[in-house]
């Protein structure tokens, strides 16, 4: 059996709730992608149990990825590649409009999927680039029977979609909440 293990990070140190404008919202980006974990946010026992025996996690290299696999497998080399760090977002210019960065996150997201990326990552390079992900996880479960990865949320799922379609059985959903896991699991061929 080749099992892949995908986890959101812990929740950044950063604030998550704050209203603001499109302007506002570029900055939030910036920060959050420099953000790191939260120190109260640690991994549930249960995750920690999961990947135990493990000698290595991969992680994006953003600091909340990185800090998070720490925190979870301390015993584990961390493996930090940018091939995993999260599909981008762009702050669209909607002016007058003020709402929760959440809010914002989604909009940008729709629009990202319509073709909105000024300066940023398409839709289409950042599903090729799950591809590779998907590609380099399948070939550590392989070798050792498992492989982790601690990243990022919406990144996780894109990967979790190429896994399913060559021929990997999800356990758990996709949710925007932090330590979030999800196995994939494949019979030998």
């Amino acid at each position: 059996m080749t099992r892949i293990i995908l986890i959101r990070h812990g929740q950044p140190h950063i604030a998550l709730r704050p209203k603001t404008g499109h302007g506002g919202f570029a900055g939030y980006i910036d920060d959050y992608e420099a953000a790191g974990l939260d120190p109260v946010s640690l991994p549930p026992a249960e995750l920690q149990d999961l990947v135990r025996e493990l000698d290595s996690v991969f992680t994006s290299g953003r600091p909340r990825s990185q800090q998070s696999a720490a925190a979870l497998a301390p015993h584990a080399r961390l493996i930090a590649d940018p091939l995993f760090v999260e599909a981008p977002l762009a702050s669209p210019p909607i002016p007058l409009l003020n709402m929760r960065v959440a809010g914002w996150a989604v909009v940008s997201r729709i629009l990202w999927h319509m073709g909105f990326t000024p300066g940023i990552e398409n839709y289409r390079k950042a599903r090729r680039r799950a591809d590779q992900a998907a590609d380099v996880l399948t070939a550590r479960a392989r070798e050792t029977g498992s492989a982790a990865l601690v990243a990022h949320g919406y990144f996780n799922w894109m990967i979790g979609r190429r896994l399913k379609k060559r021929g990997f059985i999800r356990t758990g959903t996709h949710q925007a909440r932090y330590w979030n896991t999800v196995i994939y699991e494949k019979r030998h061929d």
